[in-house]
């Protein structure tokens, strides 16, 4: 990746899971995620320069059935620490004022710690 990262990632204790709202499908597991991105981390690779429509399911104790919605475009893809799945990023796009603040819970409630 070429441009260097201005916002730090938090890496979360619990991976989410990502789905394509499109589809139904399962895209894979929300592994880090900041107000511009996230990492997703998944079986198959994930095609480049593509724009998805995705739901992070937030199905914790505490929030059973919340979901957040958002478009996203990949921006890169390679092979993850677990040669067995890929690590993707994205980046947000068009993302509402009330999404900035799920954002924000997310990484509160389920973001490590420094």
């Amino acid at each position: 990746m070429s441009e260097q990262r201005h916002i730090k990632r938090r890496h979360l204790i619990y991976y989410l899971r990502v789905i394509d709202s499109d589809t139904d499908q399962l895209v894979g597991f929300l592994v880090d995620i900041n107000i511009k991105g996230l990492m997703v981390m998944s079986e198959s690779p994930i095609p480049l320069g593509k724009n998805f429509h995705l739901k992070i399911l937030r199905s914790t104790e505490t929030n059973e059935g919340k979901y957040l919605l958002f478009d996203a475009k990949s921006r890169w893809c390679d092979k993850s620490v677990n040669s067995d799945f890929y690590d993707t990023g994205f980046e947000l796009m068009n993302v509402k004022l009330d999404d900035f603040a799920e954002i924000e819970n997310i990484i509160d409630e389920l973001g490590f710690k420094d």
